[in-house]
């Protein structure tokens, strides 16, 4: 049953049928060879949505949405200009810096792609970037979006492993850190060699007025990431904070939101909301009838098997999920893969948090890989570019990212010296 499941479930993603309903088509047939009564679908849909921080999906993602219609993303440009538009590609130095703190907020790299990039995107290509380096820079940095926490593939791989969110959310900051520096070092260096960014400095506020003009936006963050940490609400709850801070700033302060932009707001995030959700629920059914099949025990044997430490595993699993990573949806991913691969991972001695972040951070990688790289195809939509026109400026991108991801795994303490201050 599983072998005709997972062929069917690739033989759908070969004829470009969506995730959700390659995924669900796939369990249906693994419902009917297995004789069960059709009644377990709606059963197991209704189980796998049916938990608390699921919740946290749709209002980061609405939060998300209002903070780039409430100008808040404009406000960070600024800020982030102020601090490094003076220095030769400090354009593009602030086009990480950006996607890093909105990501604090956003929890989605498509959404922080379209916010961020709208703004930087023309403003790096009038001043003298090639548009490919920086459609390609502005996907990778988004990436960013479910690194920094809050992220929403966390949630998806806390609430399909029993993990803390918290301890993922924390566990994320240091590793956001380090790929953002190296963005930053790679985009500087690249400036320097190629004498691109020389006018960076031109129409830009200084520190303090644009601290003015920012202070709100750079507020969210902090309430956020401090009332989680501190204590104040769950994660799930700091996204309904987070809603509330972006529609009051957004409509009552900057006067940006209309009721009718908030209507338009409202109806993207739904739409979604609603797509990953319907990926949730069809996932849900998939992985039942896996576990039900017992693959993963029958998985865990086999990967035993093959790596004997876990040097050789985690570099097997980093491998295998970056390919997975080109070709499905990141949260249809984490949903299927992480309750097989976890159980492994803590036979070889890795800890559920760090195997977490590496899982995250290497299935990111998939939103700005073709085919499928859906931070390319945002990012190429607003640089008016195919996807042709990204793939060589991208190699050095994804080659930095790379480097940070086998830092972060073998080096465990970045992912948990951070989780073990605060929550040990």
């Amino acid at each position: 049953m599983s072998h005709v499941m997972i062929l069917s479930m690739l033989v759908f993603f070969g004829l470009t049928v969506p995730i959700a309903i390659s995924i669900g088509l796939a369990a249906m047939g693994g419902v009917a060879i297995a004789g069960l009564p059709w009644l377990v679908i709606a059963q197991q849909m209704y189980a796998a949505l049916d938990k608390f921080p699921l919740a946290a999906i749709p209002f980061f993602i609405l939060a998300g949405n209002l903070m780039e219609a409430g100008g808040i993303s404009e406000r960070l440009v600024d800020f982030a200009k102020s601090l490094v538009g003076g220095v030769q590609g400090g354009l593009a130095m602030a086009c990480v810096i950006t996607c890093m703190i909105f990501a604090a907020v956003a929890g989605s790299s498509v959404a922080t792609t379209f916010a961020v990039g709208a703004i930087l995107i023309p403003a790096m290509v009038r001043h003298g970037y090639p548009a490919p380096f920086a459609a390609s820079l502005q996907a990778t940095a988004a990436e960013l979006g479910v690194i920094i926490p809050p992220s929403i593939p966390m949630i998806l791989f806390a609430v399909s492993t029993d993990t803390s969110t918290g301890e993922l959310f924390i566990a994320g900051v240091l590793p956001g850190i380090l790929i953002a520096a190296a963005l930053m070092a790679y985009v500087w260096f690249y400036a320097r060699r190629h004498g691109y960014g020389l006018q960076d400095g031109q129409q830009r506020l200084a520190v303090w007025p644009s601290l003015r003009r920012a202070w709100l936006a750079l507020l969210m963050p902090v309430i956020i990431l401090g009332g989680i940490y501190g204590g104040v609400f769950t994660p799930t709850e700091a996204s309904v904070v987070a809603v509330v801070y972006a529609l009051v700033v957004g409509m009552l302060v900057y006067r940006r939101i209309s009721v009718r932009g908030l209507s338009v707001t409202l109806h993207r995030s739904a739409i979604s909301t609603a797509a990953i959700m319907f990926i949730i629920a069809n996932a849900g059914v998939f992985g039942f009838l896996l576990n039900r099949a017992g693959v993963p025990d029958a998985l865990g044997h086999w990967l035993a098997e093959i790596f004997t430490n876990r040097t050789s595993f985690l570099l097997g699993v980093n491998a295998a999920l970056f390919l997975i990573g080109m070709f499905i949806e990141t949260s249809a991913a984490i949903v299927v893969l992480a309750p097989l691969l976890l159980p492994v991972a803590v036979g070889f001695g890795v800890d559920p948090v760090h195997f977490g972040v590496v899982m995250v951070i290497n299935l990111a990688l998939g939103m700005i890989t073709p085919p499928f790289g859906v931070n390319l195809f945002a990012a190429g939509s607003i640089a008016k570019l195919s996807l042709e026109h990204l793939i060589r400026p991208l190699l050095p991108f994804v080659a930095v990212v790379l480097a940070c991801l086998m830092v972060i795994t073998y080096v465990p303490d970045i992912s948990l010296w951070l989780r073990d201050v605060v929550y040990r």
